[in-house]
């Protein structure tokens, strides 16, 4: 089949790349313009944009370049914006999402997914409509989350989906007979700094789901440290107190505790958590985290 891919992000790349080898014809690729990465950098292409070109497709910036193109479908796989109502009714596509929708519509359905504890989440390849990850499904693959962390449960639905997504186009019975999107909807916002923040008033999973996410950080005695893994531990309620128990370093939750496995401070490299403490000169019995 003659197709457009618009994708920017690695996940985007077994798509991509299953779409190519399986023989299907991908006349564009349309990502997000070069990103400068850091303070004076080199504007750097999407992962996308690197596969494409190592592949010899033609690649494109703005949805509109696929209008008068003699393709198919569009497959969008985590593009990052909008496409046109205008540009749908002449090119129907295909979006890959990560969820079994209708949960977790919208921007961050892998991390909301975590967060909110969900055993099971999945991928949905649905028909794009110009509202927000509405259209009707046409094939579903569920996935347990178990305790993966956010990097891993997203590679696995991304080959998933790469799966799903040939299934489809293989399939006319698929392909022309998408079902409606069936129970309650739930959105997945997009996340901000605060949502990776570690505070005391969290519960025990709260904080563990939020080290799930690999951006989890909180701050000791005023110094921001990102914490990378951590697990559970027993103990009372406390007050956001930074203590040693049996050679752990933990930190006392009001509903819960975590020990820190391995963290990152400012401006070096990521450390067990004791050889961080050992270097850090605080305090253990007036050390706090907020």
């Amino acid at each position: 089949m003659r197709l457009a891919f618009l994708g920017t992000p690695e996940p985007a790349l077994p798509s991509l790349r299953a779409l190519v080898e399986g023989g299907h014809d991908v006349a564009i690729v349309i990502t997000r313009p070069d990103k400068r990465r850091g303070r004076g950098g080199e504007p750097s292409a999407s992962p996308v944009k690197a596969l494409a070109l190592e592949l010899g497709l033609h690649v494109g910036e703005h949805p509109r370049e696929i209008e008068g193109l003699d393709v198919q479908r569009g497959v969008v796989v985590a593009f990052g914006a909008l496409v046109s109502a205008a540009l749908l009714e002449q090119v129907p596509m295909l979006n890959v999402h990560f969820s079994l929708l209708p949960r977790w519509r919208g921007a961050a359905p892998v991390e909301r997914a975590i967060l909110a504890g969900d055993e099971t989440t999945g991928v949905s390849v649905m028909s794009l409509e110009a509202t927000l990850d509405t259209g009707p499904v046409h094939l579903a693959r569920p996935l347990d989350v178990a305790d993966k962390r956010a990097g891993q449960l997203t590679s696995e639905l991304a080959r998933i989906g790469a799966d799903a997504l040939l299934e489809v186009l293989a399939s006319p019975a698929l392909l022309d007979h998408p079902h409606p999107q069936r129970g309650e909807a739930t959105y997945a916002d997009k996340l901000t700094s605060e949502t990776y923040h570690l505070v005391p008033s969290m519960d025990q999973a709260t904080l563990l789901r939020t080290v799930r996410l690999e951006r989890a950080y909180t701050f000791i005695d005023g110094r921001r440290l990102r914490v990378l893994r951590a697990h559970a531990v027993a103990g009372d309620a406390g007050d956001g107190a930074l203590r040693v128990v049996d050679g752990e370093v933990v930190l006392v939750g009001a509903h819960g505790h975590i020990a820190l496995d391995e963290v990152q401070p400012e401006g070096a490299r990521p450390m067990p958590a004791p050889a961080w403490l050992a270097g850090a000169r605080l305090d253990v019995n007036a050390a706090a985290w907020s």
